[in-house]
């Protein structure tokens, strides 16, 4: 009678790493530590991307401090669509409201990964996730700018100089939601994209897609000034609808 022991050959991924050290056993604790070196150089990125974040809160509340003394008592603080301020506020709110505002939607955005249900899928796409936060704390502290230079006496349209900040919010808006994955914080959620990840993926995609456009029609502002706020609104508002229409229709489909 005859005894045949079958061997498994060692998958090719598991070869590679065995050849690179010579020994099966170091391979893979080699392999272990890669890992462990990853998680460590994202933590590392993590702490960079919440100090620059806190570098520019932090400047923006040293500016208000610097400036309160020589900002008039009522500062513009709104302009309407044609570029004129149609509401003031008093000097601390006109000052201290955004930078405020700013560190609250810091604090939101550090506790969104970490209360989600679903905080393993946020994991999925969290650098896309942090350059939007800085993306976003970049975006009010220009807009913070923008209102300080105009009460200190530099006349321009406002709502013009912010043309090219919605594009590059929403454009990258549309980059993160074609990255997401089905969460309870970030992405386009409707009843039918929190209960289908295919639901979620498909509309999410589409919707960056959406996104994207939108913020390339609201850079035309550029060109028809008196339409400047509108070119922006708008076509994320009509986005906003149509994902909401077409998660629906994509449910139907299951």
């Amino acid at each position: 009678m005859e005894f045949r022991l079958k061997v498994r050959e060692p998958s090719s991924r598991q070869t590679t790493i065995q050849k690179k050290s010579g020994n099966g056993y170091q391979g893979w604790h080699r392999f272990g530590n890669d890992r462990n070196n990853c998680k460590l150089i994202t933590h590392q990125n993590m702490k960079k991307n919440y100090l620059l974040i806190l570098t520019i809160i932090g400047l923006s509340f040293v500016i208000s401090i610097y400036l309160y003394p020589k900002m008039p008592s009522k500062v513009a603080f709104h302009w309407n669509y044609k570029g004129e301020v149609d509401r003031y506020a008093s000097k601390f709110w006109g000052l201290f409201l955004m930078p405020f505002l700013s560190i609250i939607m810091f604090v939101l955005f550090i506790l969104i990964p970490k209360i989600d249900p679903l905080k393993n899928n946020i994991k999925k796409f969290k650098s896309f996730f942090d350059t939007f936060v800085i993306l976003f704390t970049l975006f009010l502290f220009y807009l913070y700018l923008l209102t300080i230079f105009w009460n200190l006496g530099r006349r321009f349209n406002v709502v013009l100089s912010l043309v090219p900040a919605f594009f590059l919010l929403f454009y990258y808006i549309g980059i993160l939601l074609e990255k997401t994955h089905r969460n309870y914080f970030i992405g386009i959620r409707t009843p039918w994209t929190l209960s289908s990840d295919r639901v979620w993926n498909k509309t999410n995609r589409f919707g960056g897609k959406l996104f994207k456009i939108a913020a390339i029609i609201g850079l035309l502002g550029v060109v028809w000034t008196n339409y400047a706020l509108l070119l922006a609104i708008i076509p994320i508002v009509v986005a906003s609808i149509c994902v909401v229409i077409y998660s629906y229709y994509e449910s139907t489909r299951d």
